[in-house]
C-alpha cells in the first residue's frame, strides 16, 4: 500500500458519533458533526449520517460542494462566517452559516434573493473568546437588522469558546448565552431553533451542569475524531482515540552519532537546534515531513522517539527497534497534524 497514508477506520468514527448524539441527546443537545478535519471525506459524512445526525457543519464551501456532489444528504452549516466574494456560493450550497457581520448578511441576503432561496443565519455572539461574534450589547440592533432582510431566516444565536483565546465554557458564559436567546425570543416575538453553544470544548461544562438551559446545539468534531475533549485533551471515556493511523515508510536505517558534527547554522526551518550527546544511535529517516504533516503533532505507536523533521524528511531515534529500509511505522494524530495530513495533498487517504 503506498505511503506516506493515512488509514481512517469508519468503525470507530461511527462508534464514537453515535455515543456522543446519545451523550448529548440525553440533556437535550442535538450535534452538528463537523466535517472540516476530514476534508468534507464523502465517505466519513455518510457514516455521521448513518448515526443519527443531521446536520454536518464544514468550515469551507469547498467541502460542503464535494459532499452535495458525491450525493451526500444532509443540512450543511458553513462554520466560519462568509466572505462577500462566497457569498453567492454560500447560497448555494449551504443550508445556514454563522455570521456576525452585517454587511456579509447583507450580501447572503442579495443572492439569496436572486436564487429564489432562503438562506438561515445565526448570529454569533462574543462571549471572551476574541474569536468572531458581535458584542453581547449590540445582539438587539443586529437582530432587528437581519429580521428586515428578504432572503434570510434568523433561527438561532451561538458562541464559540477555546479555540483563539481559551476561554473555557462553563455555567456563567452558557448561562449567558441563554439568557440572552431568550431576550431575543421575547423582544422579537422568535422562537429560535439554533442556540448553538459551541464544540468539542464544552464536553466538561456539559457533564458537570445541572442545567443546560437553552443550548440545544454543539458543533463536535474533533471528540468524534479522536475521542477527546480539547481543553485538557483528556480522553472520553468510551471512545476510540484512534480512529486515524498515519503510516510512513523508512528509507534508511543505520547507527550514526547523535550529534551533528561540523559548523553549525540554521537548519531548514530557520532555527538552531541543539543536541543531547547520547552516543551513537539506530537512526531512522522516514519519507514524510513537514509539507505533509504537522510532525509535531504525530504520536508514535512504537518505542521511539521523532528527534526532527525538514520538509520531507522525519528522522527518528528507533532505540531497541531494528527497522529495515521498506519497514512501515505507524503514528497516532493530534488534532492538528490530523489536519496537516488530511489536508496533504502527498498522503494518501485510506477509509478502512
Amino acid at each position: 500500500m503506498s505511503t506516506p497514508r493515512i488509514e481512517i477506520s469508519l468503525r470507530k468514527i461511527a462508534h464514537n458519533a453515535h455515543t456522543l448524539k446519545d451523550l448529548y441527546g440525553a440533556k437535550g443537545i442535538q450535534i452538528s458533526a463537523v466535517t472540516k478535519v476530514v476534508c468534507g471525506e464523502p465517505q466519513v459524512a455518510e457514516t455521521l449520517l448513518d448515526c443519527g445526525i443531521r446536520t454536518l457543519a464544514d468550515s469551507r464551501i469547498a467541502n460542503i460542494r464535494r459532499m452535495r456532489d458525491a450525493g451526500v444528504e444532509a443540512t450543511f452549516l458553513l462554520l466560519r462566517g462568509p466572505s462577500l466574494s462566497q457569498a453567492a456560493d454560500v447560497v448555494r450550497f449551504a443550508d445556514l452559516s454563522l455570521n456576525s457581520d452585517l454587511s456579509v448578511v447583507r450580501e447572503l441576503s442579495r443572492h439569496a434573493v436572486e436564487q429564489q432561496s432562503i438562506h438561515k443565519i445565526i448570529l454569533m455572539v462574543e462571549l471572551g473568546d476574541l474569536r468572531e461574534g458581535v458584542m453581547p450589547a449590540d445582539l438587539p440592533g443586529a437582530v432587528e437588522q437581519v429580521l428586515k432582510l428578504d432572503g434570510v431566516s434568523l433561527v438561532g444565536i451561538g458562541a464559540n469558546l477555546a479555540c483563539f483565546g481559551g476561554i473555557k465554557p462553563d455555567d456563567a458564559n452558557m448561562g449567558y448565552l441563554s439568557e440572552l436567546a431568550r431576550d431575543v425570543e421575547v423582544e422579537f416575538g422568535l422562537e429560535l431553533t439554533h442556540v448553538s453553544g459551541g464544540n468539542s470544548a464544552n464536553y466538561a461544562w456539559f457533564m458537570s451542569t445541572g442545567d443546560v438551559g437553552m443550548i440545544n446545539d454543539l458543533r463536535i468534531g474533533e471528540s468524534i475524531y479522536l475521542g477527546c475533549e480539547t481543553l485538557l485533551r483528556e480522553p472520553i471515556p468510551g471512545l476510540f482515540t484512534d480512529a486515524f493511523t498515519l503510516v510512513a515508510e523508512v528509507i534508511e536505517s543505520r547507527t550514526k552519532p547523535s550529534v551533528p558534527y561540523g559548523q553549525s547554522g540554521q537548519n531548514a526551518a530557520g532555527d538552531l537546534p541543539e543536541f543531547k550527546d547520547l552516543g551513537d544511535m539506530r537512526r531512522v529517516i522516514l519519507a514524510i515531513g513537514s509539507q505533509d504533516v504537522l510532525v509535531s503533532g504525530l504520536i508514535p505507536r512504537a518505542e521511539i522517539e521523532i528527534l526532527g523533521a525538514s520538509g520531507d524528511h522525519t528522522v527518528v531515534d528507533a532505540r531497541e527497534i531494528e527497522y529495515k529500509v521498506g519497514d512501515e511505522v505507524a503514528f497516532g494524530l493530534n488534532y492538528g497534524a490530523l489536519q496537516s495530513a488530511m489536508t496533504s495533498p502527498y498522503v494518501h487517504k485510506v477509509v478502512i
